[in-house]
C-alpha cells in the first residue's frame, strides 16, 4: 500500500518502519485483534505526513533542479515463479503495470479504500476505521476507485 501510494519502494519501507515502530511504542498493551486496524490507521497517517513533506520538497526541488529521475519499478523486478510463455509475461506485465498506472492516478482516499477492501481484505467498518471515516465514505471511495479502473483499465484486464 505505501509503496503504490509513494511510487518508491524505499520511502515506502520507510514509512512502513516508522508504523511498525508507532504500533509497538504506542499500541503494545492492545489485543492482537485490534492490531490490524490499529496499524493501518497509523501507516494512512504516514503515507499523509510524506505527501505533505514531499509536495514541501519538490518546491524546493524544482528551484534547484531539472533532472527528473525515474524510479524503479519494482513489479518488474519479481520473478515469476510459474512457468510461462515470454508472450504471457508480457501480457501480464503490460497489464500489471496498466494496474499500478491507474492506481497512482486515483485521488489518496481512494486508493485506501481500494487496497484496504481489496488487497488487505478488510470489512467496510475495519476500513472505515482504518481511514478514520464513516461506513458510507468508504463506500463512496470504493465505488468511485472501482469506476475508475474499470474505465481506465478497459481492453487491459480481461
Amino acid at each position: 500500500m505505501a509503496e503504490i501510494a509513494t511510487g518508491n519502494r524505499e520511502e515506502a519501507l520507510d514509512i512502513l518502519q516508522d508504523a511498525m515502530f508507532k504500533l509497538a511504542e504506542k499500541y503494545a498493551d492492545r489485543t492482537s485483534q485490534e492490531w490490524g486496524p490499529l496499524f493501518t490507521t497509523i501507516l494512512q497517517s504516514r503515507i499523509k505526513d510524506w505527501y505533505r513533506r514531499n509536495s514541501v520538497r519538490n518546491r524546493f526541488r524544482s528551484w534547484f533542479s531539472n533532472n527528473d529521475t525515474e524510479h524503479e519499478n519494482a513489479l518488474e523486478q519479481v520473478e515469476d515463479a510459474m512457468a510461462r510463455t515470454p508472450e504471457q509475461l508480457l501480457q501480464a506485465d503490460q497489464r500489471v503495470d496498466k494496474l499500478e498506472q491507474a492506481l497512482h492516478r486515483l485521488p489518496l482516499r481512494q486508493q485506501q479504500a481500494f487496497l484496504l477492501r481489496n488487497w488487505d481484505g478488510y470489512s467496510v467498518e475495519q476500513a472505515a476505521s482504518a481511514m478514520n471515516c464513516s461506513a458510507g465514505s468508504v463506500k463512496t471511495h470504493y465505488s468511485r476507485a472501482i469506476h475508475s479502473l474499470r474505465e481506465t483499465l478497459d481492453g487491459h484486464w480481461k
